[in-house]
């Protein structure tokens, strides 16, 4: 029996799981770390923080299992991590949720155009993507810019640390605004707009393949008796996917992550210039997907519970639960529709279906009546309708919904998706996500299994099934309607306050 690492290099923490050739999960190590904010709106990393918690987890892995075939890194999208000539961190990565770069947006709409860079790209020009990123350090840390010879995506650093391939894959790099999708290549019409040179990007690769090997020296640190390969692996969403066993165009994905995921694959002839959705490339070869996203979905009922629930807080150490298994009781207690309340989960601004930085958390409908099981309810419920925005724009089909993240483990939560998407929602055994999903790809690599389909119907089983209470449909469709004409009343309101 073989096995292999899935390395998931999240927003908040570090996960690794070990799993068997029959993707199997045997064991799991993670390390958390903080999110820096050193002014409002600004959000920020320290890439070191991502490498001590791998090298953390990947140690408490082989203390047990020593002899691992191979690795596969997931991780967060759209972090900008820059590296000077002698491979030193110029700064804190800024990563996907970063909210300060309205003024760079506007620059490449201006120099280059939405309509081009969706041409090119197959999005609309996206503030939280990695090119304004970088463009805001050129704008704004001049001495910093010119010091760059690396630029990389937040996985791909922690591979050049292990390996020394400095590579990245399809999935992950067609979220930096800087590849031409259509072609897999960067853009060299971008590039040369923003003059930005090529020899800073890393090589692209296909997720499965084999991008190194961890370096000796330091395979003998993190407790390794032999030299396993690290595949290229994928962002974490077309990671998820794949640990979702969403393959097909029938199949959707939901994550209920730090943000919010509705993922659909599609074939390249369906990519068309009016989708209204982002278009990615997916971890699967010559596969796209489509993915709509709020920004603040996890993060805006962590925002709630770190800011309202102190005495849930200690409830739950007294009792040993979940402090969110307390707070989604207390949310039920609430009815459907949260007695009027309404929530905007805007948090760092929204991309889908709206792809504004200047939007705002808001709650509406606050009256004497109203009590915290109703605001827990209502941020729940704002998430959910965030998530239908995202749903709406997909192709009109009959879909699998698959749910997964840390927010699918709420049957509340999952019922409410349920009920406002009037579909069955499926949740599947394996609860590792992007860890399983890039552990698969490195048992294709390793010849455990022809390809990620082949693997997918072996491993993934469907663990329960959701169904939606039609009787709640007409308050969720008021309700959402009310969500929808909320944020269009208050736009103006956004951007100049």
């Amino acid at each position: 029996m073989k096995y292999f690492i899935g390395i998931d290099i999240g927003t908040s923490s570090t996960k690794a799981v070990l799993f068997d050739e029959l993707g199997t999960s045997l064991l799991s190590a993670s390390s958390e770390y903080n999110i820096i904010s050193p002014k409002l709106g600004y959000i920020e990393e320290n890439p070191n923080d991502w490498l001590k918690a791998t090298i953390i987890t990947i140690k408490e892995i082989t203390k047990t299992y020593p002899v691992i075939e191979g690795i596969g890194l997931s991780g967060q999208m759209h972090g900008l991590v820059l590296l000077d000539k002698n491979d030193k961190i110029l700064r804190n990565s800024i990563i996907w949720c970063d909210n300060r770069t309205g003024k760079e947006k506007e620059e490449i709409e201006k120099k280059i155009g939405n309509q081009r860079i969706k041409e090119i790209t197959g999005n609309d020009v996206m503030a939280p993507f990695t090119l304004a990123k970088l463009l805001w350090v050129k704008n704004n840390e001049p001495e910093i810019y010119g010091k760059i010879a690396k630029i990389m995506l937040p996985k791909d650093y922690i591979r050049y640390i292990l390996t020394g391939s400095f590579t990245t894959e399809y999935s992950d790099a067609s979220g930096m605004q800087m590849l031409d999708i259509y072609n897999k290549c960067y853009s060299n019409e971008i590039l040369d707009k923003f003059a930005i040179n090529i020899n800073f990007l890393p090589k692209l690769q296909e997720s499965v393949d084999i991008s190194g090997y961890i370096i000796p020296s330091l395979a003998k640190e993190l407790g390794l008796k032999n030299i396993p390969f690290v595949v290229g692996g994928a962002g974490d969403q077309a990671a998820a996917a794949i640990g979702n066993g969403i393959i097909l165009p029938s199949d959707v994905s939901i994550v209920l992550g730090s943000s919010g995921v509705v993922f659909n694959p599609i074939l390249k002839e369906d990519i068309k210039p009016d989708l209204p959705v982002q278009v990615f490339m997916h971890a699967i070869k010559d596969i796209y997907h489509v993915m709509g996203v709020t920004n603040g979905c996890g993060l805006s009922y962590k925002w709630f519970k770190d800011n309202f629930c102190e005495t849930e807080e200690i409830e739950a150490k007294i009792n040993k639960q979940s402090v969110y298994e307390i707070i989604n009781r207390k949310a039920l207690s609430s009815p459907v529709g949260a007695n009027g309340l309404l929530y905007l989960p805007y948090l760092n601004g929204e991309r889908t279906p709206h792809n504004d930085p200047y939007a705002t958390g808001t709650f509406v409908g606050i009256r004497q009546s109203t009590n915290k099981d109703d605001f827990a309810r209502a941020v729940l419920e704002g998430i959910s309708y965030s998530i239908r925005d995202c749903y709406s724009l997909l192709k009109p089909n009959r879909y699998n919904v698959y749910l997964s993240g840390g927010g699918a483990k709420g049957n509340l939560w999952r019922q409410i998706i349920a009920d406002n998407l009037k579909c069955d929602i499926y949740r599947i055994e394996q609860q590792e996500g992007g860890a399983l999903g890039v552990a698969i790809l490195a048992m294709v690599a390793a010849g455990i299994y022809n390809n990620v389909l082949d693997a997918k119907e072996k491993i993934i089983k469907v663990k329960d099934i959701t169904k939606p209470n039609k009787e709640n449909y007409k308050v969720y469709d008021t309700r959402y309607e009310a969500y929808k004409a909320l944020y269009y009343s208050l736009k103006g309101f956004f951007k100049k306050y």
